[in-house]
Protein backbone atom coordinates (compact mmCIF):
# COMPACT_ATOMS: atom_id res chain seq x y z
CA UNK A 1 0.00 0.00 0.00
CA UNK A 2 1.10 3.58 -0.65
CA UNK A 3 2.97 5.15 2.23
CA UNK A 4 1.19 7.99 4.04
CA UNK A 5 2.71 10.53 6.40
CA UNK A 6 1.64 8.97 9.68
CA UNK A 7 1.31 12.39 11.33
CA UNK A 8 -1.50 13.13 8.85
CA UNK A 9 -3.63 10.29 10.24
CA UNK A 10 -6.20 10.58 13.03
CA UNK A 11 -6.91 7.13 14.50
CA UNK A 12 -10.37 6.84 15.99
CA UNK A 13 -12.92 4.53 17.53
CA UNK A 14 -16.48 5.36 18.57
CA UNK A 15 -18.76 3.87 21.20
CA UNK A 16 -22.51 4.14 20.69
CA UNK A 17 -25.65 3.33 22.66
CA UNK A 18 -29.37 3.27 21.84
CA UNK A 19 -31.18 6.58 22.28
CA UNK A 20 -33.71 4.65 24.37
CA UNK A 21 -32.34 1.72 26.35
CA UNK A 22 -35.40 -0.54 26.41
CA UNK A 23 -37.63 -1.42 23.49
CA UNK A 24 -40.70 -1.14 25.74
CA UNK A 25 -39.87 2.51 26.46
CA UNK A 26 -39.82 3.63 22.84
CA UNK A 27 -42.37 6.22 21.78
CA UNK A 28 -45.10 4.60 19.74
CA UNK A 29 -44.10 6.39 16.53
CA UNK A 30 -40.46 5.33 16.95
CA UNK A 31 -41.46 1.77 17.77
CA UNK A 32 -43.56 1.57 14.61
CA UNK A 33 -40.62 2.73 12.49
CA UNK A 34 -38.27 0.26 14.19
CA UNK A 35 -40.76 -2.58 13.72
CA UNK A 36 -41.19 -1.69 10.06
CA UNK A 37 -37.44 -1.85 9.57
CA UNK A 38 -37.52 -5.53 10.57
CA UNK A 39 -40.93 -6.56 9.25
CA UNK A 40 -39.48 -9.04 6.76
CA UNK A 41 -37.16 -10.72 9.25
CA UNK A 42 -39.03 -13.82 10.36
CA UNK A 43 -36.18 -15.27 12.39
CA UNK A 44 -35.88 -12.50 14.98
CA UNK A 45 -38.63 -10.28 16.34
CA UNK A 46 -38.21 -6.47 16.30
CA UNK A 47 -37.98 -6.53 20.09
CA UNK A 48 -35.17 -9.11 20.03
CA UNK A 49 -33.41 -7.20 17.26
CA UNK A 50 -33.50 -4.07 19.41
CA UNK A 51 -30.58 -5.46 21.39
CA UNK A 52 -28.46 -4.33 18.41
CA UNK A 53 -30.10 -0.92 18.03
CA UNK A 54 -26.92 0.83 19.18
CA UNK A 55 -25.33 0.38 15.74
CA UNK A 56 -28.11 2.18 13.84
CA UNK A 57 -27.58 5.94 13.70
CA UNK A 58 -31.31 6.67 13.42
CA UNK A 59 -31.90 5.01 16.79
CA UNK A 60 -28.58 5.50 18.60
CA UNK A 61 -26.04 8.12 19.62
CA UNK A 62 -22.31 8.54 20.22
CA UNK A 63 -21.19 8.53 23.87
CA UNK A 64 -17.44 8.35 23.34
CA UNK A 65 -14.87 9.02 20.62
CA UNK A 66 -11.37 7.70 21.19
CA UNK A 67 -8.63 9.54 19.29
CA UNK A 68 -4.95 8.98 18.64
CA UNK A 69 -2.35 10.73 16.50
CA UNK A 70 1.41 10.81 16.05
CA UNK A 71 3.30 14.00 16.84
CA UNK A 72 7.05 14.31 17.24
CA UNK A 73 7.50 10.54 17.40
CA UNK A 74 4.99 10.13 20.20
CA UNK A 75 1.46 8.72 19.96
CA UNK A 76 -0.95 11.03 21.73
CA UNK A 77 -4.32 9.63 22.79
CA UNK A 78 -7.45 11.11 24.31
CA UNK A 79 -11.18 10.52 24.54
CA UNK A 80 -14.16 12.79 24.15
CA UNK A 81 -17.01 11.33 26.18
CA UNK A 82 -20.29 12.63 27.51
CA UNK A 83 -23.93 11.70 27.92
CA UNK A 84 -24.59 14.79 25.75
CA UNK A 85 -23.86 13.75 22.18
CA UNK A 86 -23.98 17.34 20.90
CA UNK A 87 -21.04 18.28 23.13
CA UNK A 88 -19.03 15.32 21.82
CA UNK A 89 -19.65 16.14 18.17
CA UNK A 90 -18.85 19.83 18.63
CA UNK A 91 -15.57 19.04 20.36
CA UNK A 92 -14.69 16.50 17.69
CA UNK A 93 -15.54 18.98 14.93
CA UNK A 94 -13.37 21.66 16.56
CA UNK A 95 -10.45 19.23 16.78
CA UNK A 96 -10.80 18.29 13.11
CA UNK A 97 -11.00 21.93 12.02
CA UNK A 98 -7.94 22.88 14.04
CA UNK A 99 -5.64 19.94 13.34
CA UNK A 100 -7.02 17.66 10.57
CA UNK A 101 -8.61 19.95 8.02
CA UNK A 102 -6.84 19.45 4.70
CA UNK A 103 -7.22 17.03 1.79
CA UNK A 104 -4.02 15.32 2.91
CA UNK A 105 -5.40 14.44 6.34
CA UNK A 106 -6.95 11.00 6.82
CA UNK A 107 -9.13 9.25 9.35
CA UNK A 108 -8.36 5.65 10.27
CA UNK A 109 -10.73 3.18 11.96
CA UNK A 110 -11.40 -0.54 11.94
CA UNK A 111 -14.53 -1.14 9.86
CA UNK A 112 -14.67 2.63 9.65
CA UNK A 113 -16.05 2.81 6.12
CA UNK A 114 -19.11 0.78 7.07
CA UNK A 115 -19.61 1.98 10.64
CA UNK A 116 -17.62 4.76 12.33
CA UNK A 117 -17.45 7.26 9.45
CA UNK A 118 -21.07 7.01 8.20
CA UNK A 119 -22.41 6.81 11.77
CA UNK A 120 -20.63 10.05 12.67
CA UNK A 121 -21.83 11.76 9.48
CA UNK A 122 -25.45 10.80 10.17
CA UNK A 123 -25.31 11.93 13.79
CA UNK A 124 -23.79 15.27 12.75
CA UNK A 125 -26.73 15.87 10.42
CA UNK A 126 -29.32 14.65 12.93
CA UNK A 127 -27.86 17.14 15.44
CA UNK A 128 -28.11 19.91 12.82
CA UNK A 129 -24.34 20.34 12.64
CA UNK A 130 -22.26 21.10 9.56
CA UNK A 131 -20.07 18.19 8.54
CA UNK A 132 -16.35 18.85 9.04
CA UNK A 133 -14.38 18.83 5.80
CA UNK A 134 -12.81 15.47 6.65
CA UNK A 135 -16.29 13.90 6.84
CA UNK A 136 -17.82 15.45 3.73
CA UNK A 137 -18.26 12.15 1.91
CA UNK A 138 -21.59 12.65 0.11
CA UNK A 139 -21.50 11.88 -3.58
CA UNK A 140 -18.03 10.37 -3.48
CA UNK A 141 -17.42 6.97 -5.01
CA UNK A 142 -15.99 4.42 -2.56
CA UNK A 143 -12.64 4.52 -4.34
CA UNK A 144 -12.52 8.30 -3.91
CA UNK A 145 -12.88 8.13 -0.13
CA UNK A 146 -9.30 8.04 1.04
CA UNK A 147 -9.86 7.31 4.69
CA UNK A 148 -8.10 4.22 6.02
CA UNK A 149 -9.98 1.15 7.16
CA UNK A 150 -7.78 -1.57 8.65
CA UNK A 151 -10.47 -4.19 8.06
CA UNK A 152 -10.54 -3.13 4.42
CA UNK A 153 -6.75 -3.45 4.24
CA UNK A 154 -6.96 -6.99 5.61
CA UNK A 155 -9.52 -8.06 2.99
CA UNK A 156 -7.01 -7.82 0.12
CA UNK A 157 -9.98 -7.71 -2.28
CA UNK A 158 -11.93 -10.49 -0.52
CA UNK A 159 -15.35 -8.88 -0.06
CA UNK A 160 -16.63 -11.75 2.10
CA UNK A 161 -14.05 -11.42 4.82
CA UNK A 162 -14.85 -9.87 8.21
CA UNK A 163 -12.19 -9.83 10.90
CA UNK A 164 -12.44 -8.01 14.20
CA UNK A 165 -9.72 -5.70 15.47
CA UNK A 166 -9.02 -8.10 18.33
CA UNK A 167 -8.60 -10.98 15.87
CA UNK A 168 -6.07 -9.02 13.80
CA UNK A 169 -4.18 -8.06 16.96
CA UNK A 170 -4.13 -11.74 17.94
CA UNK A 171 -2.85 -13.08 14.60
CA UNK A 172 -0.25 -10.30 14.41
CA UNK A 173 0.97 -11.13 17.90
CA UNK A 174 0.09 -7.67 19.14
CA UNK A 175 -0.69 -7.54 22.86
CA UNK A 176 -4.28 -6.43 23.27
CA UNK A 177 -5.11 -5.38 26.83
CA UNK A 178 -7.55 -7.72 28.53
CA UNK A 179 -10.75 -5.98 29.53
CA UNK A 180 -13.80 -6.94 31.49
CA UNK A 181 -16.12 -5.59 28.82
CA UNK A 182 -16.70 -5.76 25.09
CA UNK A 183 -18.80 -3.85 22.59
CA UNK A 184 -21.97 -5.71 23.46
CA UNK A 185 -21.76 -4.39 27.04
CA UNK A 186 -21.46 -0.67 26.27
CA UNK A 187 -25.19 0.08 26.51
CA UNK A 188 -25.52 -1.71 29.86
CA UNK A 189 -22.41 0.01 31.19
CA UNK A 190 -23.82 3.39 30.13
CA UNK A 191 -27.45 3.04 31.21
CA UNK A 192 -27.32 0.64 34.16
CA UNK A 193 -23.84 1.07 35.61
CA UNK A 194 -23.61 4.76 34.60
CA UNK A 195 -19.88 4.25 34.16
CA UNK A 196 -18.83 6.47 31.27
CA UNK A 197 -15.21 6.41 32.41
CA UNK A 198 -15.10 2.64 31.94
CA UNK A 199 -16.42 3.03 28.40
CA UNK A 200 -13.78 5.70 27.70
CA UNK A 201 -10.98 3.42 28.95
CA UNK A 202 -12.25 0.58 26.78
CA UNK A 203 -12.46 2.88 23.75
CA UNK A 204 -8.95 4.23 24.30
CA UNK A 205 -7.48 0.72 24.37
CA UNK A 206 -9.05 0.04 20.98
CA UNK A 207 -7.46 3.19 19.53
CA UNK A 208 -4.02 2.07 20.70
CA UNK A 209 -4.59 -1.42 19.29
CA UNK A 210 -5.80 0.13 16.02
CA UNK A 211 -2.58 2.12 15.65
CA UNK A 212 -0.49 -0.96 16.37
CA UNK A 213 -2.37 -2.98 13.75
CA UNK A 214 -2.02 -0.19 11.18
CA UNK A 215 1.71 -0.01 11.88
CA UNK A 216 2.00 -3.66 10.93
CA UNK A 217 0.44 -3.00 7.53
CA UNK A 218 2.82 -0.16 6.69
CA UNK A 219 5.94 -1.42 8.47
CA UNK A 220 6.09 1.60 10.75
CA UNK A 221 7.48 -0.42 13.65
CA UNK A 222 6.14 -1.25 17.07
CA UNK A 223 4.21 1.26 19.16
CA UNK A 224 5.68 0.81 22.61
CA UNK A 225 3.97 1.85 25.83
CA UNK A 226 6.63 4.50 26.52
CA UNK A 227 5.74 6.20 23.22
CA UNK A 228 2.10 6.74 24.27
CA UNK A 229 1.10 10.05 25.83
CA UNK A 230 -2.34 10.56 27.35
CA UNK A 231 -3.59 14.10 26.74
Amino acid sequence: MAQTDIEKILFLDIETVPLVYNYSDLQESTKELWDKKWQYNREVSPEQQYQKSGIYAEFAKVVCIGLGYYHQHKFRVKTISSSNELDILKQFSDLLKEHFNTTTHLLCAHNGKEFDFPFLCRRFLINNLVLPKTLQLQGLKPWNIHHIDTMDLWKFGDIKNFSSLNLLAHVFGIPSPKDDMDGSMVAKTFYEDKDLEKIARYCLKDVITLARVYNRFVGHGNLNDDEIIFV
